[in-house]
């Protein structure tokens, strides 16, 4: 009697006598045997057994060898099963082999032929499971290999920031707190998932095309020239551009790089899209980012806004310049207490987009 260790045989034949043969020759061969009289107690002892080869009959009461094949293939079960019939019918054997049976074995027999059968079909078992284990195991290398890419990549994106930061200690804090506020904004929209994610990485990134802008007008105290706010609301597209490769695969961080600075009636840059043209977190991240630009203080402004204050003003230019909807969630998420404002280690940010609402 072979050892727990031996690999499970079910025999499934509704005739005990050829049952019998079955099991001597497989027990000779170093398997551990079960025996059905049907499908239905071959399922039963499949539920209770990791059996790797089934023997069966076609034509039994109860459940056939066939209903049994298909339903072995719906449990996904990595037995391999040969049928074995009386039933010499070509069209008859293409299907089983079609739905799953690894070989289809025609009465009367020879044993040593139903040996070398089974030896075939435990080989073809063998290499699947070895072919299902490499694609799982290159799947696991591609996913491993897919986020070290994007280590990568947020890592590249952060040199970048810092890279503005250097260039304009205005924007240190803002890209955080604008992507928190993105993120708050969009929660309460009813936005999730991966899409939350890119918004909140488009807001990290979303003024990143300031490291194009001079700097003589970057840091100007006065008011800008025409010429020199034109200049600076370039930043947008030169954002996209630079992001672009970056960001191939995250779209709706782009659109918020290339679109924060649209309005909801039309009169924005750079692309001048209105209303629902503007994308969805492109509108986040404009309300968020007029938030935290009337919070926090600028060169040329000495004192900022309190919440409460922003948000009367951002309430009135929704419409115009925001949202309706994105407006309303940016107060409902204000009155829960879940947006509050961020302490500032360095004071104000960024250069234009107070213009824009002078200009308004």
């Amino acid at each position: 009697m072979p050892g727990s260790a031996a690999p499970y045989c079910l025999i499934v034949d509704d005739e005990p006598r050829l049952r019998q043969v079955m099991v001597h020759l497989m027990r000779a061969d170093g398997f551990a045997c079960l025996e059905a009289g049907n499908g239905i107690e071959a399922l039963a002892q499949l539920e209770s057994h990791d059996v790797t080869l089934v023997l069966s009959d076609l034509r039994m009461p109860k459940m056939d060898g066939l209903e049994l094949l298909r339903a072995i293939g719906a449990r996904e079960l990595d037995a391999a099963v040969v049928m074995i019939s009386a039933v010499a019918d070509v069209e008859l054997a293409v299907n089983c082999l079609s739905i799953g049976a690894a070989d289809y074995i025609i009465k009367p027999y020879q044993l040593e032929d139903v040996r070398a059968r089974v030896a075939l079909a435990l080989d073809k078992r063998r290499l699947i499971l070895e072919n299902r284990a490499y694609r799982e195991g290159l799947e696991d290398r591609v996913a491993a290999q897919a986020r070290r890419l994007e280590e990568l990549f947020l890592a590249s994106v952060q040199s970048l920031a810092e890279a503005l930061e250097l260039k304009d200690p205005y924007t240190r804090g803002h890209s955080v707190r604008v992507s928190r506020y993105s993120s708050i904004i969009a929660r309460h929209v009813g936005l999730g998932g991966e899409p939350l994610r890119q918004i909140e990485l488009g807001g990290h990134v979303h003024d990143i095309g300031k490291i194009g802008v001079r700097e003589d007008v970057l840091h100007k105290p006065d008011a800008l020239t025409p010429e020199e706010y034109q200049h600076i609301m370039m930043h947008p597209i030169l954002g996209w551009r630079i992001l672009s490769p970056l960001l191939g695969e995250a779209p709706t961080a782009l659109n918020v790089v290339r679109s924060h600075h649209e309005r909801f009636d039309g009169r924005g840059v750079p692309d001048g899209l209105k209303g629902d043209e503007i994308p969805i977190e492109a509108r986040i991240v404009a309300a968020a980012d007029a938030l935290d630009a009337m919070t926090s203080g600028r060169p040329y402004r000495s004192t900022e806004m309190t919440l409460d204050c922003a948000l009367e003003e951002i309430q009135r230019n929704s419409g115009t310049q925001f949202d309706p909807l994105v407006v309303r969630a940016l107060v409902a998420s204000a009155e829960s207490g879940e947006l509050q404002l961020e302490e500032r280690g360095e004071r104000g940010e960024r250069r234009g987009e107070r213009q824009l609402s002078r200009q308004s």
